[in-house]
């Protein structure tokens, strides 16, 4: 038979199999048939309004109280324990409920059309933004250490071993993204209470773990050839091992396997692909000020801001980007400032620039931390005044969204006159996972994974959409 003559009878079946590969890539093929690639796209289980998140993650818990939810009746405490009667179930870190108040010395004024209210550390960055802003002052949880809380708020759980949140993401929808990981996670501050269980896959499949970008050398290790080794060379080899871990998956079944070989193909189209990403240069020289890359003080997180835009971008599902020093234990207002200065800047050039391209309708942007900080406040020196701080407080803290599928311009949720409880419209951290779900168009109590006998979700055996934060 002529090569001519068997295109000609074959072309019809050759055709169906590049439409369906095609189709696969695009999340276009029927539920069932399971795509081999496990960082393909997925359907939601409705229309979303959100394709992307991104995670801005304030590690240690900010002060609510010197920041969003001003207290005035604290002043009239301030060097005073609280009664008893006001105290009695208050669980603590470190201080007794007995520990006097500290009452804030932060200016608060309304801002934008919404009238959101911030201190005087944010006013000036953010006053342009908070008309896009959904703040939610009546979060709430169930820890009041941090490594429990990290699980609680990212992985639904307190025990760490959980898939987290974008882990989860990335399962339930795949990525847009060929060429860079669907999870991506970049770090700043002085430390990371829970290191990579913040980002862990827990019990799901390895692929979709998030991949922490290094700010230094190489954005993920070995992603350049030693000396000597040609990128055809690494083909090649890649080929073979590839082959032979299909042969062992044919052998054994074992799901992971196709993980590994997922994972190999992406890390070597990430070697094209990232310094790319990373190259800053076609970015306009007033963009890169606005997210403050060009200043010593916020050029660490400003990078990682616009490289999360650059990220969702290009696809990727969920960007993780943490900056971890907001644990004021002493020196609140020194320390508070420090970390306002860093990071309200980028964080405000973030939204603005997401907006200006059309990419916030379909970003959905979360902010926040752990928990919250206590009225009363913790002086390790009482006999220096500007050392005092706030221990963790787990009934009450404010966190905010924005952008796709959420409601701008509202404050949600109202705690009492000394921050001390929620008096209206509680969210614990469960129904926020819920929510953000819902907006990328999954149904939480949907999105399970078998394990152990049983369905595991995110939201745990709890969580409920916050309609009122919907767009």
């Amino acid at each position: 038979m002529r090569r001519r003559d068997f295109l000609q009878r074959a072309g019809g079946g050759i055709g169906t199999i590049a439409l369906a590969n095609l189709l696969a890539e695009e999340g276009l093929t029927a539920d069932s048939a399971a795509p081999a690639n496990p960082f393909a796209p997925k359907r939601p289980h409705f229309p979303a309004k959100a394709k992307n998140v991104i995670f801005l993650y304030m590690e240690g818990a900010p002060s609510q109280l010197d920041l969003f939810d001003p207290k005035p009746e604290l002043q009239k405490w301030h060097g005073r324990p609280l009664p008893g009667s006001l105290t009695k179930d208050l669980k603590l870190a470190f201080i007794k409920p007995t520990a006097t108040i500290l009452g804030s010395p932060r200016t608060f004024s309304q801002y934008g059309q919404s009238g959101a209210v911030l201190s005087d550390f944010l006013s000036e960055k953010w006053a342009p933004i908070v008309d896009n802003l959904c703040f939610v002052r009546s979060m709430h949880t169930d820890a009041f250490n941090h490594q429990p809380a990290d699980m609680l708020l990212l992985a639904g759980h307190m025990l760490p071993g959980r898939p987290t949140m974008g882990a989860w993401v990335q399962y339930g929808l795949g990525s847009e993204s060929k060429n860079l990981p669907g999870f991506v996670v970049l770090s700043t501050g002085k430390s990371n209470m829970s290191q990579s269980a913040q980002w862990s896959s827990g019990f799901l499949p390895t692929s979709y773990q998030g991949v922490m970008f290094r700010r230094k050398g190489d954005p993920v290790l070995y992603l350049s050839n030693p000396s000597g080794v040609t990128a055809e060379e690494q083909r090649a080899e890649l080929d073979l091992v590839s082959e032979l871990n299909r042969q062992r998956y044919e052998a054994t079944g074992d799901a992971e396997i196709n993980s590994r070989i997922a994972s190999y193909e992406m890390a070597f189209r990430m070697q094209t692909s990232t310094p790319e990403l990373l190259d800053f240069s076609k970015e306009p020289a007033a963009l890169r000020e606005s997210y403050g890359t060009e200043q010593e003080t916020t050029r660490a997180f400003g990078t990682n801001c616009l490289l999360a835009r650059r990220l969702v971008e290009r696809g990727v599902r969920f960007v993780m980007v943490t900056h971890s020093s907001w644990d004021q234990h002493s020196e609140l207002n020194k320390k508070l400032k420090e970390n306002c200065d860093i990071t309200a800047g980028p964080v405000a050039a973030l939204i603005q620039d997401l907006k200006q391209r059309g990419l916030l309708e379909s970003t959905l942007l979360v902010w926040g931390g752990e928990f919250g900080r206590t009225p009363m406040g913790q002086f390790r020196r009482p006999e220096e005044a500007d050392y005092a701080g706030r221990d963790h407080h787990a009934n009450c803290f404010t966190m905010w969204l924005a952008g796709g599928g959420i409601r701008p311009g509202v404050t949600i949720g109202q705690t009492d006159e000394l921050g001390l409880s929620i008096t209206e419209n509680p969210v614990h951290v469960n129904d926020l996972q819920a929510t953000i779900l819902h907006c990328l168009g999954l149904d939480h109590t949907r999105l399970t994974y078998r394990h152990l006998g049983r369905d595991f979700r995110l939201t745990d055996v709890r969580g409920n959409v916050i309609q009122k934060m919907l767009a």
